[in-house]
């Protein structure tokens, strides 16, 4: 084991309580864990209020990042339907224009036609993409706290097992 205790571990990471453990402090430390004795693992299991602080810090980057991302989204969808609107008041201008034929009034009642398609085409697949991104944010969320929980949880346990009091046998 690299390191045997707390202290160790907090002066590798260059900090002096888990309070100031940062977000890029937290992948090193994530990449310190095979390292880390059982014991010292524990304690800064017990050190939670430190790390639903980090949590809390990270699911708000996680949250920021997933806005800033919706928020091009819903300006790049504008553009779309500013576009198709566009369309559908050019076919709508030509189609009140006097002396048409009839062919061409259906060829233009036609176009707002699939215009309208294609406006629910794009509605139909923002709201994919919206759903996927919610997923992805859960997943990506739910997967970090039950691999943290998992990893120490596991360890421990596989610790506990390597030791005599762990042993069947005993």
């Amino acid at each position: 084991m690299g390191y045997r205790n707390e202290d160790e571990i907090k002066r590798a990471l260059g900090i002096e309580s888990w309070r100031n453990l940062s977000k890029d402090k937290m992948i090193r430390f994530a990449a310190m864990m095979p390292d880390m004795g059982t014991e010292a693992a524990l304690k800064i299991v017990e050190q939670f209020p430190a790390f639903k602080d980090l949590a809390k810090s990270a699911l708000d980057a996680m949250k920021r990042a997933h806005e800033s991302t919706l928020s091009a989204d819903a300006e790049s969808q504008e553009h779309v339907y500013r576009a198709f609107q566009d369309i559908r008041e050019t076919l709508k201008d030509e189609l009140n224009k006097d002396g048409l034929s009839w062919e061409n009034r259906q060829f233009l009642i036609e176009g707002m036609k699939e215009n309208g398609r294609q406006v629910s085409q794009k509605d139909t697949e923002h709201k994919k993409f919206l759903d996927g991104q919610l997923r992805k944010v859960l997943v990506g969320t739910g997967t970090a706290l039950v691999l943290g929980v998992a990893f120490v949880g596991g360890k421990v346990m596989a610790e506990g097992n390597d030791s005599p009091e762990g042993s069947l046998e005993g």
